[in-house]
C-alpha cells in the first residue's frame, strides 16, 4: 500500500491531477459569491463537495444554518493510535466578480496557456479541490486494500481525517466555520488544522521562499461619526462634516510605528539568510527591519521586493489603520452636519482592542476627537499557533517543502489578513496555511487575490497535490 507521494505511479498521479482540475473548474462555475444574490449558491457547492464525497465512499453532511449558506463536513477513520485528527479545513465562498478587465468569464473555469482562470481560482477554491482530491485519493487507497472507507481505517494511519469546507468565510465565517465551532464543534476538533493561504512560492531574485502561515493578524473595525454644523452650501464653514472627516482620514493613514513580533523576525531573518548570498542589498533592508529601523517604508520595500510583497511586509511589521468608507451629505448646496468613515484595523499579536481605540483617540487630536464618535463594529484577536512544537504539524510541513523542493526555503509568517482560524481559537485547535503552490517566477499569487483576472497555474496545482498529500500521510501515519 503506497504511504507516500513516492509510492503512487506517476500514471496515478496523472489520473488525480487531471480530476483535481475538472473539480477546480467545477466549482468556479458555482458562482458562491458572498453576499449571495440570490441565496443558494454557497450551498449548491456544498452539495458537489458532499456528492464527490460520496461517489469515493466518504459519508459527507452538509448543513444549512442559514438559508442558502451551506457547509460540507466528513471524516476518514485511521487506526486510532496517533492521537487526535487532522483537520483539513477550507472556504467554500468568494467575493464578488464586476466583469471590467477580465479576460474570461470569471464564473467560466476557462483553461488558457497552463492557467486556470476564474473568481476563486486562487482564493480559495484551488484548496477546496486538492482537499478534496486527497481525501478521494486516501479512499480510493483504502477500498484497493479491500476495505470500506465509510467504516475502516485507511491502511497506513493513525489518525482521522476532518474534512470541513465552510461558507461565509468572506464575511467573517459566523455562518460558516463559527457556526460549526458553536454548534457542531465535533468536526473542527482536531489536534491541527491546514487552512489556507500558505506554502506558496515567492521568488526573490531566483530564491525560493515558501511563508508557511503561522499567525494572523486580529480584525477590528470602527465607526466614526463626525458631528459638524449643517448649513447653506453658499457660506462655507471649517466644521463641515465632511471636512472634519477628510482631517481625520489623513491623520489616520500616517503609517504607525514598527513592533516587530515573534513570527515576523523569524521570517525577515530566515529570508535574509537565504538571499544574503544572491541579493546583499534586499538581505541588508529585511536585516534593517529585524533591527527595528524606524525609515523603513512600503514604499521602499516594494522597490527591492515588489509592490504587492512590499506592502504586505510593512502590513506585518504595524498595526495598520485604512479608511475605506465615508458617507455625507445630501445634496449640493447643503453643508452636511454628519459624516460617516468606516476603518478597517488589523491589529498585531499582543495589541488589544482599548488600545488601539485609544491611539485612534490619539491620532484625531482633541479638537476632532471632541466632536467625533467612535463605535466598535468588529473585533477578534490576533491568531499565533505554536510552530515551534517539535511533534506539531509545522514541522512536518517544513520538511514536505524541502523533500519537493531541496532549493526552497519554509518559513513562518503571519498573514495581515484574517481566515477562519479566529473560529478554530475558541476550540483551542492550531491553525497552519498551507495550500501548496509552485507557480512561475514574477507570479504575484497575492495580486489575484480578489483581482482581476484571478487564476492559477496548472503546473503549480501538479506540483501541490503530492505535497498536501504528503503532509497528510506524514503527520497522521
Amino acid at each position: 500500500m503506497a504511504l507516500g507521494s513516492g509510492r503512487i505511479s506517476p500514471e496515478r498521479w496523472a489520473l488525480a491531477h487531471d480530476r483535481l482540475v475538472e473539480s477546480l473548474r467545477d466549482l468556479i462555475r458555482i458562482p458562491s459569491i458572498n453576499p449571495p444574490d440570490p441565496a443558494g449558491p454557497e450551498l449548491d457547492v456544498a452539495r458537489f463537495l458532499a456528492g464527490a464525497l460520496r461517489d469515493v465512499g466518504i459519508p459527507a453532511t452538509v448543513y444549512e444554518p442559514v438559508p442558502g449558506r451551506g457547509s460540507v463536513v466528513a471524516r476518514l477513520r485511521g487506526d486510532g493510535t496517533g492521537g487526535e485528527p487532522l483537520l483539513l479545513l477550507s472556504h467554500l465562498d468568494v467575493v464578488p466578480a464586476p466583469l471590467d478587465g477580465w479576460t474570461h468569464d470569471p464564473f467560466a473555469g476557462d483553461v488558457e496557456d497552463g492557467w486556470i482562470y476564474g473568481r476563486g481560482a486562487m482564493d480559495r477554491k484551488n484548496l477546496v479541490a486538492m482537499e478534496l482530491e486527497v481525501m478521494r485519493l486516501l479512499a480510493d487507497e483504502t477500498r484497493a486494500a479491500g476495505l470500506d472507507p465509510a467504516t475502516d481505517p485507511v491502511p497506513g494511519l493513525r489518525r482521522d481525517i476532518l474534512f470541513a469546507s465552510t461558507a461565509d468565510e468572506e464575511a467573517g465565517g459566523l455562518a460558516g466555520a463559527g457556526w460549526l465551532a458553536m454548534e457542531h464543534s465535533e468536526h473542527l476538533r482536531a489536534a491541527a488544522a491546514i487552512n489556507e493561504a500558505g506554502g506558496v512560492a515567492v521568488d526573490i531574485r531566483g530564491r525560493r521562499l515558501y511563508p508557511i502561515q503561522v499567525a494572523e493578524k486580529g480584525i477590528t473595525t470602527y465607526r466614526l461619526t463626525f458631528h459638524g454644523t449643517w448649513g447653506h452650501g453658499s457660506m462655507p464653514r471649517t466644521d463641515n462634516a465632511i471636512v472634519l472627516a477628510a482631517r481625520a482620514v489623513v491623520r489616520l493613514a500616517t503609517p504607525g510605528p514598527i513592533r516587530m513580533t515573534e513570527v515576523t523576525r523569524r521570517f525577515l531573518e530566515g529570508a535574509a539568510e537565504a538571499i544574503e548570498a544572491t541579493e546583499p542589498q534586499t538581505a541588508r533592508l529585511l536585516q534593517a527591519c529585524v533591527a527595528g529601523s524606524t525609515g523603513i517604508s512600503a514604499g521602499r520595500l516594494a522597490t527591492l521586493l515588489s509592490p504587492v510583497y512590499g506592502r504586505a511586509l510593512d502590513a506585518m511589521l504595524r498595526d495598520t489603520l485604512s479608511t475605506n468608507v465615508l458617507h455625507a451629505g445630501v445634496k449640493y448646496n447643503v453643508i452636511p452636519g454628519t459624516a460617516v468613515l468606516e476603518i478597517d484595523c488589523r491589529r498585531l499579536p499582543g495589541t488589544t482592542e482599548p488600545e488601539l481605540e485609544a491611539r485612534i483617540i490619539d491620532r484625531l487630536g482633541p479638537e476632532l476627537a471632541a466632536v467625533t464618535e467612535i463605535e466598535l463594529l468588529i473585533a477578534t484577536d490576533a491568531v499565533v499557533a505554536p510552530y515551534e512544537d517539535p511533534n506539531g504539524l509545522y514541522p512536518v510541513l517544513e520538511a514536505v517543502i524541502r523533500d519537493h523542493d531541496p532549493d526552497g526555503v519554509a518559513l513562518p509568517v503571519m498573514a495581515p489578513f484574517g481566515t477562519d482560524a479566529k473560529h478554530l481559537q475558541q476550540l483551542g485547535v492550531p491553525v497552519f496555511g498551507f495550500s501548496p503552490l509552485r507557480q512561475p517566477p514574477g507570479e504575484t499569487y497575492l495580486d489575484r487575490y480578489h483581482g482581476i483576472d484571478e487564476r492559477v497555474s496548472l503546473d503549480g496545482l501538479r506540483w501541490g497535490l503530492p505535497v498536501l498529500y504528503d503532509a497528510v500521510r506524514r503527520f497522521c501515519g
